[in-house]
C-alpha cells in the first residue's frame, strides 16, 4: 500500500498518481475492513474486478452508525462521534492514529490558509472538555495551539469580542452556524482583519436559510465582503473549505463525485445535481469511500457545491454541538 506521506504529496491535478493510490487503498480495504468486505459480497462485488477508479463502490454512511467501520489490528486511539439529537444514532469513526488525522487537518488548513502561525484562531465551539469525541473540537484544539492564539468562545460573546478587537494578527472566527447568527443579531460587531468561516446548517435550532441569504446577513452584520465555510464530518479525516460562495475545494488527497440519488451505483457527469460521494485516502483505516446523504453539484475542475441533504436524511452536523 502506498506510504502515506506518498498520499499528502499528491499533487492537485494528478489524476493519474490519485487513482492508483485510490485503488491500492481499496484492495486492501476490501480485504482489511469488515463491513466493507461484506457490501461488497452483498452487492455482488469482486474487488479483483474493479480496474479504474469509477467502478469503486462507495459505502453508505448509515453503516458508521451501526459497524465497526476499521481496518486496524488493535485498539483505536480515538473514536469520532457525531452530535445526534435524541432518539438519533451517533456514527463512530475509529481513528487508529491521531497523528494521521493531524497531518490530514493541518495539510488541509495549510492548503487553503497558509502557516496556522500567522492566524489566530477563535472558536465558536464548545471546548475540548465539553464535547470529547468531536472530531471538528479535536481539530480546532490543535490548530488553537498551532497559531498560538485565539481560543473557544461558545456563550461568551463579550470575551469574544474584546479579545478580537486587541488581537493585532489576521483572525479566523470559526463557528457552528447558529452561534455565527446569534452573535450577528445580538451584536452586529464590525470585524477587522477577519475570515469568518461557518460549519455546518441549522440543524433544527434555527429556521434553515438557503445558504446566499445566510451568507448575506453575516457579511451585513459583521462588515466581510465574503463567508468562507468548513466542510468536515466525523466519518471523515479530511476536510474541504470554500473561501465564497458556498463553493468547496479539496486537498489534493480528497475528492468528491456525484451520483444518482435514484441509483446509488450509477455516478452522474460534471455538473449534474445529485447525491454527494466523497473519496477521502486520508481515511486510510477505516473506508476511504463514502456515500454520503448530502446533495449537491460537483464541477469539472473538482469544486462542488453543497445544496442540502435528501430527502428523510437524519439532521447531522457541528451545528448539534451545541447542545
Amino acid at each position: 500500500m502506498i506510504p502515506i506521506d506518498d498520499i499528502f504529496r499528491l499533487a492537485a491535478g494528478d489524476e493519474a498518481a490519485f487513482e492508483r493510490a485510490a485503488l491500492e487503498l481499496f484492495r486492501f480495504q476490501a480485504a482489511a475492513c469488515p463491513p466493507y468486505r461484506e457490501y461488497l459480497a452483498r452487492i455482488g462485488m469482486r474487488p479483483e474486478a474493479v480496474g479504474s477508479l469509477c467502478e469503486i463502490p462507495f459505502l453508505p454512511i448509515e453503516l458508521f452508525k451501526s459497524h465497526d467501520v476499521y481496518c486496524g489490528d488493535g485498539a483505536p486511539e480515538a473514536v469520532f462521534t457525531s452530535s445526534a439529537t435524541t432518539g438519533m444514532t451517533p456514527s463512530h469513526h475509529m481513528m487508529r492514529s491521531l497523528a494521521l488525522y493531524e497531518q490530514a487537518f493541518r495539510g488541509a488548513f495549510r492548503a487553503f490558509y497558509g502557516d496556522p502561525s500567522h492566524w489566530s484562531l477563535y472558536a465558536l465551539l464548545p471546548n475540548y472538555l465539553r464535547r470529547k469525541g468531536s472530531s471538528l473540537v479535536y481539530m480546532a484544539d490543535r490548530l488553537i495551539a498551532d497559531c498560538g492564539s485565539g481560543g473557544f468562545y461558545l456563550d461568551d460573546y463579550d470575551s469574544l469580542l474584546r479579545d478580537m478587537t486587541a488581537d493585532t494578527k489576521p483572525k479566523i472566527l470559526l463557528g457552528v452556524s447558529y452561534a455565527l447568527w446569534d452573535l450577528a443579531e445580538r451584536y452586529a460587531p464590525k470585524l477587522c482583519d477577519t475570515i469568518v468561516m461557518e460549519t455546518g446548517g441549522m440543524k433544527g435550532y434555527r429556521e434553515e436559510l438557503p445558504k446566499e441569504t445566510f451568507h448575506r446577513i453575516l457579511c451585513e452584520a459583521f462588515g466581510v465582503t465574503a463567508i468562507h465555510s468548513e466542510y468536515g464530518m466525523a466519518e471523515l479525516t479530511s476536510q474541504a473549505y470554500s473561501q465564497s460562495g458556498n463553493r468547496f475545494r479539496c486537498p489534493a488527497w480528497m475528492q468528491v463525485v456525484c451520483r444518482d440519488v435514484n441509483d446509488p451505483f450509477a455516478l452522474l457527469p460534471a455538473g449534474s445535481r445529485g447525491g454527494l460521494n466523497l473519496i477521502d485516502l486520508a481515511n486510510r483505516w477505516s473506508c476511504a469511500f463514502i456515500q454520503t446523504q448530502d446533495v449537491g453539484q460537483v464541477a469539472a475542475d473538482g469544486s462542488f457545491v453543497v445544496e442540502g441533504r435528501i430527502d428523510h436524511a437524519e439532521i447531522r452536523g457541528c451545528n448539534l454541538l451545541v447542545q
